[in-house]
């Protein structure tokens, strides 16, 4: 019984996903409020019941019910159970619910913590939010049904995909879904508030803890991502510019922009067309990825799915509600003001500067994954987009983005002062300047670029440091004085250093494993040694081993720094028994934030391996800064004037919350 009520579950969801998505708009026509606030308890009642249902695929999962066709199609008795549980989102009906039961539990929180939000508001948020949810309850119920029964139930599964049977699959997807799905509310805001005509500072105030939210889970799901294939695929490299990954790439790229956005609008109530358009083409870019991993127009380690029945319907959601947004955006352009003022130099300036580079940087990513399957549908050629092309368009747009960040903080709102703030940022010009030089003195050689690009690094994180002791008075009042100041500093604004900072800590990172990697690629014997980068890696031998679901052959490397014993490396070679598919598991010893990175490959005739050993320097600094970063939005989203909802309004208005608001 549990299948079937599994799958009822989710029809219970789409029951209440189509009275939520049009009852509350009734209310919001006819003013009533008792209508309008049914879009809360439908928004509760969606999550509970999508909960239930994924709850209930769990449990045949663990239960190894092999008479579910999807059970039957990814698991297998003598799979763990951590990876019986995260297969469930391993395929692609299992990760289509895990999306909606995000969907959902998004709406359920505006929900709950939109108390303070005008009813109307709330309400057309929540109804637009259940549009997304009935287009995917749908999908998954007439295409992608995970409840599928088998008959007669087969006594042994198939098991899940081998590279996926790793802790990766447990954190990765749960947290990208999150930033994918969690604009998915920006979305809703920004078609609500041109169904209402009301956009304004408040409405900025309003979506931006729901964008930030967004941002860091998609910051750091991208990350481990990203970390996951470093250490699983055994290639050694942190990011391939794969078409999937820039799926994921390019939601986060606009909708770091829409955060900057939604400050020049919430500050000065400027660039509101453009803020409701990122909000809009964000997620879309969210429904496009959706679309591209599960359509099989591609050939990736993370598609789900090669349907194309499935990858039409997906298109067609994703053009009704890019299509449809945009029409309603198109109608209402007319009545929206762009708001205040500003010269080019100043606060509202750099920030729009900001969005320019990342918008253009989104529209080179896109061209470079879109190209090639625009030009295979029109005459069938296949050609291949790779690192080449985007390292000689997206790595010269970062250029002047990275130099011009931590001048951003430092000008005033309205109109700014260039030479002012030079001059406060004059201690980090140095300290760059001499982290450039020391690079040049320590790697002789070095190349240009990776001169620049460390220089960068230094310059964003000294910035970062440069904005917190200009704003506490740092040197320039008495220390009880600075110490209070920092205290007393909105943690919105540690936030942004913060983050600053942490993009700077990546950029490091990047730019110095990639110009000062070592590889060598070699034959060894027990007994044989290499030298990387002043370590002596030493082949002990291998020996098979076997596992709860595979057999393997296991190298055992020790690892020296100048005759002494620094680590051990057990890199292998990996037999799934079900499915006959091999892994290589990576042997990676971490010194600092530096690794050394073994692999095992195949065994030779005089009993030998192919060994490659890689020194990857500061390759860590890579996935530390996004902690930085996701951290650092977490500062920000604990400030009073960024959380949840808005400050409350005073009784005198509460009435007045349901009132028709004018358009602008």
């Amino acid at each position: 019984m549990i299948p079937e009520t599994g799958h009822f579950a989710l029809i219970l969801a789409l029951v209440v996903a189509l009275v939520q998505s049009s009852v509350p708009l009734v209310g919001v026509r006819r003013g009533d409020v008792a209508l309008m606030r049914t879009a809360v308890t439908g928004a509760l009642a969606q999550f509970v019941f999508v909960s239930l249902a994924f709850a209930l695929l769990v449990a045949a999962y663990v239960q190894s019910d092999f008479s579910v066709v999807n059970v039957y199609e990814n698991s297998h008795t003598a799979k763990p159970l951590v990876y019986k549980i995260t297969g469930v989102w391993g395929n692609h009906e299992g990760s289509l619910v895990l999306w909606i039961l995000i969907l959902t539990l998004f709406g359920a929180l505006v929900a709950l913590f939109g108390g303070n939000l005008p009813e109307r508001l709330r309400a057309t948020v929540l109804a637009v939010q259940s549009w997304v949810a009935v287009a995917f309850l749908l999908f998954v119920l007439f295409t992608s049904n995970p409840f599928l029964r088998l008959d007669p139930a087969p006594a042994e599964g198939r098991d899940l995909n081998p590279i996926l049977q790793d802790i990766g699959l447990a954190i990765h997807p749960p947290l990208l879904y999150a930033g994918y799905v969690g604009f998915s509310i920006a979305f809703s805001f920004a078609v609500a508030a041109l169904i209402l005509g009301r956009i304004d500072a408040a409405w900025a105030r309003w979506v931006r803890p729901w964008t930030l939210l967004a941002w860091m889970f998609l910051t750091v799901g991208i990350s481990i991502g990203s970390y996951w294939a470093y250490y699983e695929l055994g290639w050694g490299g942190w990011w391939f510019w794969d078409p999937v990954e820039n799926a994921s790439f390019m939601p986060w790229l606009l909708g770091t922009a829409l955060l900057h956005s939604a400050i020049v609008m919430e500050k000065r109530e400027a660039l509101k067309v453009w803020t409701i358009l990122l909000a809009i083409l964000t997620f879309s870019l969210s429904l496009l990825g959706t679309f591209l991993v599960r359509s099989g127009v591609l050939t990736s380690v993370h598609a789900f799915a090669t349907d194309p029945t499935r990858g039409l319907v997906i298109l067609i959601i994703l053009l009704v509600f890019t299509g449809g947004a945009l029409a309603l955006f198109a109608m209402r352009m007319q009545t929206l003001r762009q708001g205040g003022l500003f010269a080019p130099i100043s606060r509202e300036g750099s920030l729009v500067f900001n969005n320019l580079i990342l918008t253009a940087a989104c529209g080179v990513v896109l061209v470079g994954t879109l190209y090639p399957l625009a030009l295979e549908a029109i005459n069938g050629e296949k050609i291949s987009v790779g690192a080449p092309f985007f390292n000689a368009t997206f790595g010269p747009l970062m250029l002047p983005l990275l130099l011009a960040v931590p001048f951003g903080p430092m000008l005033a709102w309205k109109r700014g002062d260039l030479y002012a703030s030079t001059q406060r940022l004059f201690a980090a010009i140095v300290l760059a300047a001499v982290g450039g030089l020391a690079i040049l003195w320590w790697q002789e050689g070095a190349p240009v670029l990776a001169v620049i690009g460390v220089t960068l690094a230094l310059w964003l994180m000294a910035g970062a440091a440069a904005e917190i002791s200009f704003r506490v008075k740092l040197f320039r009042a008495p220390l009880p004085e600075s110490f209070r100041r920092a205290v007393n500093l909105p943690r919105s604004a540690w936030g942004t250093a913060l983050a600053h900072a942490g993009v700077g800590i990546t950029v490091l990172g990047v730019v110095t494993v990639t110009a000062f990697e070592t590889e060598d690629i070699r034959v060894m014997n027990p007994g044989d040694s290499a030298e990387a980068a002043g370590y002596t890696v030493t082949f002990d031998g291998a020996a098979p081993h076997l596992g709860p679901n595979y057999r393997d052959i296991v190298g055992h490397f020790v690892i020296r720094k100048d005759g002494v014993i620094v680590g051990e490396a057990d890199p292998a070679k990996r037999v799934y028994i079900a499915s006959g598919q091999p892994t290589t598991e990576a042997g990676i010893i971490t010194r600092g934030f530096s690794q050394v990175y073994v692999t095992l490959g195949d065994p030779q005739q005089d009993g030998g391996f192919a060994v490659t050993i890689y020194y990857k320097p500061l390759v860590t600094l890579i996935w530390l800064g996004t902690i930085v970063m996701f951290i650092a939005g977490a500062i920000s989203l604990s400030d009073r004037r960024l959380r949840v909802g808005a400050p409350k309004r005073a009784r005198a208005t509460k009435a007045s919350k349901t009132d028709p608001v004018p358009a602008e």
